[in-house]
């Protein structure tokens, strides 16, 4: 088994295709491919299932997979101490939900980190992915939340991949509304009030399950409903079709600019947001200022 392998592996992983990786790493499919099955046959298992659509993990890949990932880290980390003058450079990657919140804490991150060389990742995604990220260590830490439609799911999920849930704070449901909806000048909405109103919601892929929701209330009929992948997708489609979206009700003025507001909604739903990590492995040091900074944030809101 070579490191060369292993990093092998890993772009084979990231981009889901063996022919795609080969021309990533500048080797020819053949070579690449046959590097693996020697890694196969040395360690005893199968890696990857080909099919006509790509290269996809077995579940014994993707425990290879996140052990390949530390060893890989831990030389690149040697070697930027050892092999270069230069200052070593800092890695840390988080995966959550659509929150502006992550984002404000991880720009308040970036900006205390300071340093000349880092590489960092903010990575804003699906559910499923989020958990399968911390899971093979894609990431460290995911930001996600839970509810009492999703909690018993998620967490058995959760338990299965060997993650854990730690609570960061609990908010009552709120509305992003465009300012010039009618609804902004309301005190509470309901969701009777919301009904003439298209209802945006984030798509979570081939694992799109009510349980995997970023929403509260997904289950709730509406009538007109889009679905959005990204966020700014879906804050364009708040103003330019008067929709809405459920969230926590935190908003960040510097990023998404005055044009949406928060309402809250009559809910009897709570959300409680919080981040995954693994069960047994002791956080580094910028993923807890990460969450330093971003309790720091969060505090400034009346939830």
């Amino acid at each position: 088994m070579t490191l060369q392998q292993l990093k092998y592996v890993i772009q084979i992983a990231q981009s889901g295709s063996i022919n795609l990786a080969a021309r990533k790493l500048y080797i020819s499919q053949p070579s690449l491919s046959s590097a693996v099955a020697e890694l196969e046959n040395e360690m005893g298992i199968t890696i990857f299932k080909r099919n006509n659509r790509g290269a996809v993990l077995t579940e014994e890949g993707f425990r290879f997979l996140s052990y390949a990932r530390q060893v890989v880290e831990q030389a690149d980390l040697l070697e930027s101490e050892y092999k270069h003058s230069s200052p070593r450079k800092r890695i840390f990657s988080v995966s959550a939900q659509h929150y502006a919140f992550a984002v404000n804490a991880f720009v308040s991150l970036v900006k205390e980190y300071g340093k000349d060389q880092y590489e960092f990742s903010l990575r804003e995604t699906r559910t499923n992915d989020i958990i399968e990220d911390v899971r093979t260590r894609r990431s460290e830490i995911g930001v996600i939340f839970l509810s009492e439609f999703n909690r018993n799911i998620i967490l058995g999920i959760l338990k299965k991949a060997d993650l854990k849930f730690n609570s960061l704070f609990t908010a009552r449901p709120h509305v992003f509304i465009c300012a010039k909806n009618p609804l902004a000048a309301k005190k509470i909405v309901t969701l009777d009030d919301l009904k003439p109103y298209p209802r945006l919601t984030f798509e979570q892929g081939i694992n799109n399950s009510f349980y995997f929701a970023e929403e509260p209330h997904i289950t709730e009929d509406a009538p007109k409903s889009i679905v959005v992948s990204d966020r700014a997708s879906l804050f364009n489609l708040l103003i330019g079709l008067n929709g809405y979206t459920i969230s926590s009700g935190i908003l960040s003025a510097d990023l998404n600019g005055n044009e949406i507001v928060s309402v809250p909604l009559q809910s009897d739903e709570l959300m409680e947001i919080g981040y995954i990590c693994l069960q047994d492995n002791k956080l580094g040091v910028l993923a807890e200022r990460f969450i330093y900074h971003l309790k720091e944030f969060i505090s400034h809101y009346s939830l």
